[in-house]
């Protein structure tokens, strides 16, 4: 005797689960505006404790655009695979689009023109419901272009970069302040910052508060060089700082990622220096690479998941009809073994 097939589970079962109309479901997984947070929230549970998801193609054929966000990264490959920054983001970013059915569409690029002719290619043919737009430059080509397209989208930068669009940013002017503030109240007055390329536009806001914040303290000897994120660079811009007379070197230095720092530290040990002893380090993005070096890399820390999580977030509110441009959070310093008073 063969065993009955199990009854297929439909939107109008989601509907009663969640105590609402079928109309109300499309709406929810359409990422629609006219439910509160709440019933949608409640849509989305009842679907998933009975294993229900859309049928998309049925959807596409519809005219509905599929449940994908796209996401382009001007970054070589090989570099993107080894920051640890980026890894936490999109896994914040795909905690959030789980929770909507919805999937990640990353692509690398090789310039922000590839970029822009990417994104148009995206929404035009209705592959993508919204874009999240990273490392913004001023002036960037991308910002006139997307809203040019009317597609929704999330910058994940300074408003000043963002033109009209909504924009999800931490506040990296306070956050390296509060660095050099700190390392000047141990006493340094010959401190450095490795930062990343000059064309970002989060680079220059840090280089512009480092700059401010070393003259407000009175500090002399500061330097700042700007690299590419990593490792390699971190390393030769530290050699170049360090192979310089005692007396002029700098006695802490502060890195625009934990790769740069990581190898930092290496250089240091190269050189005979001790850490903290000869040369403060302090990263910037406190990842588990900071935790396992001797001695443990004070960093500024932020919750880099809960960041991407809130972008993506964010761009569901833009679809939705909604969304306002607000910072997420200013890192904070965490001291640990890599920094204290300079000898003497």
């Amino acid at each position: 005797m063969t065993a009955s097939p199990t009854p297929r589970v439909t939107i109008k079962d989601v509907a009663a689960r969640a105590g609402v109309s079928k109309g109300a479901v499309s709406l929810a997984f359409n990422h629609k505006p006219g439910l509160a947070e709440a019933t949608r929230d409640r849509i989305f549970t009842a679907a998933r404790e009975l294993g229900w998801e859309p049928n998309l193609t049925a959807r596409s054929l519809a005219g509905a655009r599929v449940d994908v966000v796209g996401l382009a990264i001007c970054r070589p490959a090989r570099l993107l695979g080894l920051e640890p920054f980026y890894m936490d983001f999109i896994s914040g970013v795909e905690s959030v689009l789980t929770e909507h059915s919805c999937s990640l569409l990353l692509r690398l690029v090789r310039t922000l023109e590839e970029e822009v002719g990417l994104q148009e290619s995206w929404w035009k043919g209705r592959i993508i419901g919204g874009a999240i737009l990273v490392d913004l430059r001023a002036d960037d080509p991308r910002v006139p272009a997307v809203e040019g397209l009317g597609m929704p989208a999330v910058a994940v930068g300074h408003p000043s970069l963002a033109g009209g669009l909504t924009s999800v940013w931490t506040d990296d002017a306070t956050a390296v302040t509060e660095a050099v503030r700190y390392l000047a109240a141990l006493g340094h007055r010959r401190v450095a910052r490795v930062g990343g390329a000059a064309a970002l536009g989060h680079s220059n806001i840090r280089t512009a508060a480092f700059d401010e914040a070393a003259r407000g303290l009175g500090l002399a000897g500061v330097s700042q060089v700007a690299t590419d994120f990593s490792g390699d660079e971190g390393a030769r811009a530290t050699r170049s700082l360090l192979s310089v007379s005692a007396v002029d070197r700098p006695t802490a230095i502060l890195y625009d990622n934990d790769i740069m720092a990581v190898a930092g530290l290496s250089v240091a040990a190269e050189m005979g220096l001790d850490v903290p002893g000869d040369v403060s380090l302090l990263a910037w993005d406190d990842s588990q690479l900071c935790r396992l070096t001797r001695p443990t890399l004070s960093a500024m820390s932020h919750d880099v998941h809960g960041f991407g999580a809130d972008v993506a977030r964010t761009l569901f509110g833009v679809i939705g009809g909604g969304g306002a441009s607000h910072p997420v959070t200013t890192p904070v310093l965490t001291p640990r073994g890599s920094t204290a008073p300079p000898k003497g």
